[in-house]
């Protein structure tokens, strides 16, 4: 159990994802921030009045200051505009960017030494403002994308198929956004391949709609997107940090070499520790992969360049 673990922002997926972490007591103190008075310390106290039916003795706190986050262990930040219907990730770029370096500059005066897990869009650029304003080593700072992309996919192969969801494994590869990769070749149902149980074309409509997962929730929506499986995908994140389970799961993270790829962030599978990023793993790719990841790729760059002239630290 870590000491205390800040969530910056306290909407929907900044609120479920505190509930989440209360109620399986990753830390003593579960702190949220947002700058909207009154919400932070209302969401606060209801989960913490929800402790003594749920069986949890976390102590939820809620403020509008970055005072409460002093000295956390890990902070997640979901602070940021959410998409609408009609908006791509990358349309947030702007407004996004300001609202991170203001709250990583806070996360460097009150938490030096926390793990920060960035979850707001565009993710992996929103992954590049943390890391240059934090200044923080990369292993510490990364982001949430890939565990929730694979999770939509393994959602839509196990309906496709009507079989257990836990039956499926999967990787989601690339940027968050409509060219990231879903690794089919590494697709097992049980440890069975998924090209021997569905065809090209069913398999293509569902990684189609993995890629656009998100906008799916959105056109329902109208006014937010998605948040409880967000919450769900970094809590699991969370859980394998505070208890060193050292899981292996899809994450936004800074590349120095890996994959060819220098300088930027992007999704792969690592190596998730006391330590944050312990180790990038790094998969044999097919050509088809190895293309549609560079297409990805540049995605990213492209987004990272247009920070060059929003990002004042």
């Amino acid at each position: 159990m870590f000491h205390k673990i800040s969530v910056i922002g306290a909407g929907n997926v900044g609120a479920t994802l505190a509930q989440r972490l209360a109620e399986k007591e990753l830390a003593k103190f579960v702190a949220l921030v947002d700058i909207v008075e009154g919400v932070p310390q209302g969401k606060a106290l209801d989960m913490l009045e929800a402790g003594p039916v749920y069986g949890y003795d976390t102590r939820v706190m809620g403020s509008n200051s970055y005072d409460v986050i002093r000295n956390s262990d890990l902070v997640v930040i979901t602070a940021g505009l959410p998409r609408k219907p009609g908006m791509s990730r990358d349309d947030l770029l702007d407004a996004n960017t300001k609202i991170m370096t203001d709250v990583c500059q806070n996360i460097r005066r009150e938490a030096p030494n926390a793990t920060v897990i960035v979850v707001s869009n565009p993710l992996d650029a929103m992954c590049h403002v943390a890391l240059q304003v934090t200044g923080f080593p990369h292993q510490r700072v990364f982001g949430m994308a890939g565990v929730l992309d694979t999770a939509r996919f393994r959602t839509f192969i196990a309906e496709e198929l009507d079989v257990s969801v836990e039956q499926v494994q999967a990787f989601v590869l690339g940027g968050h956004g409509d060219t990231m990769v879903p690794l089919v070749h590494y697709t097992t149902v049980a440890g069975i391949p998924l090209s021997k149980l569905l065809d090209a074309a069913s398999i293509e409509r569902i990684v189609d709609r993995t890629r656009k997962g998100g906008a799916e929730i959105v056109q329902y929506l109208k006014t937010g997107s998605a948040f409880y499986a967000p919450s769900a995908s970094v809590t699991e994140m969370v859980e394998s940090i505070v208890k060193d389970k050292k899981k292996i799961l899809p994450c936004s993270v800074y590349l120095t070499g890996e994959y060819g790829i220098n300088g930027l962030y992007v999704g792969v599978p690592v190596k998730l520790g006391k330590n944050g990023i312990e180790k990038v793993m790094e998969i044999e790719l097919s050509d088809a992969e190895r293309k549609q990841l560079n297409v990805s790729v540049e995605d990213v760059r492209q987004n990272v360049e247009k920070l060059k002239t929003l990002v004042t630290a």
